[in-house]
């Protein structure tokens, strides 16, 4: 797990790095500054909405005496997709984009929920938890 996160902040800024150069070989560097600042601002405002958006789901929850456990990993994704939108270049800002979105966040939390439920039954933790 460790070396699939060093390899992650590692290789994927050269990646971007390199499409952008790419990019800005083919359309210039003027419309490829462009396009980071735009999707810069349409991260943070995106990441800004969606935020207050969970808050209240999670504030509407605890007073209904519900645990928000969705919407709690849903602000998870969107802090982590409005980091990726935040950072210049087309791979962090696809998958920010794709952790914003409420529509593809669910895809998101769903597989979150599936990998603790795994960790949890085949790994033998429920012995931790039933205390």
């Amino acid at each position: 797990m460790l070396l699939r996160l060093i390899l992650l902040f590692t290789l994927l800024p050269f990646i971007d790095f390199a499409i952008l150069l790419k990019i800005g070989g083919h359309i210039g560097f003027k419309y490829t500054l462009a396009i980071v600042i735009v999707t810069g601002f349409a991260g943070a405002y995106l990441a800004k909405r969606e935020g207050r958006h969970i808050i209240s789901r999670i504030k509407f929850d605890i007073s209904q005496g519900r645990m928000p456990a969705d919407e709690l990993l849903g602000g998870l994704c969107v802090i982590l997709g409005g980091a990726f939108l935040l950072a210049p270049g087309l791979i962090t800002d696809a998958l920010g984009f794709f952790l914003v979105l409420p529509i593809t966040r669910t895809s998101f939390i769903n597989v979150i929920k599936n990998r603790f439920r795994r960790i949890l039954v085949e790994g033998n933790m429920w012995f931790y938890f039933r205390k």
